[in-house]
């Protein structure tokens, strides 16, 4: 009881060769030793438990053997290595930074920097979580960093590399640690469980590998959790039920209930996941990840991104065989939505089962494209009852008589709209004719019309279009003429499109529709008005020519 040490420190590596899922790190590190190219500051950076200190302590015993070997790793032989494997090295002095962040606990540290080491080439500090240190603490620490002894090695491991200031960032060699993949983790995993007798189903251990997302000491953790509860027999199962993971059997099942369009099975499948204790949003964020899996497995070019055992994707691309493209982009858009929505959502239960009843009447829909666009509503038979005779088709009715044309006469136009032209033509009744039917006489004055001419620009929802009627006057001319004079073609273009809208606006107004209405550029010099933005850069150069100076010096484009 008394000897018993977790995995995560028993299996600890004490090479390069054992480090797992670095690679193509450890090689850099081995390389830089065999040619004697040290350099006197690295940074370890990368997420947790994927093996930054221990890199660190294995690069510093290292650098200090007497007695390389010929693959570049320490013999554990001599004395600096029985040195460091008993913990009584005095060339390696680790510091925890999150808790010794201050500027003294930094000025304490360069001080021992100037001892030289009684015992190999080169004392190695190791400074773990650098990013906790202080702003000052990190301005004491510069110089001695940029200028160490040639002693001197300092290795400075983080979670968070975005906190460290640049200046620390640029006087370190930089190696960025990535996350253990799965297989790399079950491996080492199955190494373990061998030598300390434990049976264990592969699907069990790469459960283990899932749940640690790219730590190799988390796996080792659960492992040594996981063995504790079962006993030594180490089942999927067994797993399953101690880290409260959703098993995947129970998505197997939903899908298959949502390809078959069974809506009522999909929700008493979710309603059993709900009283085992599972979280809404672990189960929605697990469907999603799933549909996502099974695209993967549906196109052998992207199978590689799958990492599960042999058994398990067996069942996998047993599925995306059934599972149609089309629903599985569907299947994983909307997934993605729900888990958007689901914080914010006051029915949490009401919007996955809403989530499933679309996935299972889309998957009902015909094959055509037009069709799949469609929800089909959710329609619940009862076996014990038939269902109802549709409803007789009603008889076919003539259509009516054309109306002859009501006779052209003297009257009171509806209101109009600007911007929705079609709602300005009325229904064609025996009391309400189009306005081409109807003959309006009255006389009006030029007051008249401006008034009209205001007014009509006023209704206008367009803001372009409203400045440019409010900034022009009609000018009423012999025969009934309106001219309407604007200042370039931009707005001759924008009134001409709307002429006719104009036309019937200014009828309802005035009570006339005997006139013409004649949209055309100014012949005015003194009416003009800058309208684009070169016409009005030209203007204001024309009041300040110092302006022209001010682009041409600052070379400013002009759009």
């Amino acid at each position: 009881m008394d000897n018993y040490i977790v995995s995560a420190r028993k299996y600890r590596p004490a090479t390069f060769h054992s480090v797992v899922g670095q690679k193509a790190l450890t090689t850099t590190l081995k390389n830089a030793i065999q040619n004697q190219k040290l350099a006197h500051a690295y940074l370890f950076c990368g997420p947790r438990g994927v093996g930054k200190t221990t890199c660190a302590r294995i690069f510093a015993k290292t650098i200090n053997c007497q007695n390389l070997s010929a693959d570049g790793e320490a013999c554990n032989e001599c004395e600096s290595c029985k040195a460091f494997n008993e913990n009584r090295s005095y060339n390696i002095y680790e510091l925890d930074a999150a808790s010794n962040n201050s500027v003294d606990d930094i000025r304490a540290l360069t001080d021992q920097v100037r001892i030289p080491p009684q015992l190999g080439k080169y004392k190695v500090y190791i400074i773990d979580e650098v990013h906790m240190l202080s702003t000052a603490a990190f301005n004491a620490f510069l110089k001695t960093l940029e200028e160490p002894p040639h002693h001197a090695i300092f290795i400075l491991a983080t979670t968070e590399k975005h906190k460290i200031i640049p200046t620390i960032l640029s006087r370190c060699q930089i190696y960025d640690f990535s996350r253990i993949s799965i297989n790399d983790i079950v491996d080492n995993l199955t190494y373990i469980a061998k030598s300390e007798q434990v049976a264990c189903e592969p699907e069990a251990l790469n459960a283990i590998a899932q749940k640690a997302d790219g730590g190799m000491r988390d796996a080792l953790s659960i492992f040594d959790q996981v063995v504790s509860f079962s006993g030594g027999n180490v089942t999927y199962q067994s797993v399953i039920e101690n880290l409260n993971v959703l098993d995947y059997d129970y998505y197997f099942r939903l899908t298959e209930a949502i390809l078959a369009g069974e809506v009522s099975q999909s929700l008493l499948i979710f309603d059993e996941i709900l009283r085992k204790g599972f979280d809404g949003q672990q189960i929605i964020s697990g469907l999603a990840g799933f549909f996502r899996d099974v695209l993967v497995c549906n196109d052998p070019a992207t199978i590689v991104l799958f990492e599960v055992g042999d058994a398990v994707k067996a069942k996998y691309l047993d599925l995306s065989q059934k599972c149609p493209v089309d629903f599985l982009y569907k299947a994983l858009e909307w997934s993605n939505q729900t888990d958007l929505d689901y914080r914010y959502s006051k029915n949490k239960r009401l919007l996955l089962e809403l989530l499933l009843i679309r996935l299972s009447q889309y998957n009902r829909q015909p094959a055509s494209a037009d069709d799949k666009k469609k929800i089909a509503p959710l329609l619940i038979v009862s076996s014990e009852q038939p269902l109802p005779e549709p409803p007789p088709a009603a008889p076919a009715v003539e259509p009516p008589a054309e109306t002859p044309a009501a006779p052209l006469k003297k009257g009171i136009l509806p209101s109009i709209s600007l911007k929705n032209p079609d709602a300005n033509k009325p229904a064609e009744t025996a009391q309400q004719a189009d306005l081409s039917n109807i003959v309006l006489e009255e006389a009006f004055s030029k007051e008249d019309l401006e008034r009209a001419w205001k007014a009509l620009g006023e209704k206008e929802d367009d803001t372009h279009l409203k400045f440019t009627i409010l900034g022009v006057t009609p000018e009423l001319q012999e025969g009934n003429r309106i001219r309407i004079g604007v200042f370039n073609p931009e707005q001759q273009h924008k009134l001409v499109v709307q002429q006719a809208e104009i036309k019937y606006f200014l009828a309802q107004q005035l009570r006339n529709n005997q006139f013409e209405l004649e949209i055309a550029i100014t012949d005015n010099p003194a009416d003009y008005l800058p309208y684009t933005n070169h016409e009005k850069y030209d203007f204001m150069v024309k009041k300040n020519p110092k302006l022209e100076n001010f682009v041409k010096n600052f070379d400013l484009l002009l759009v």
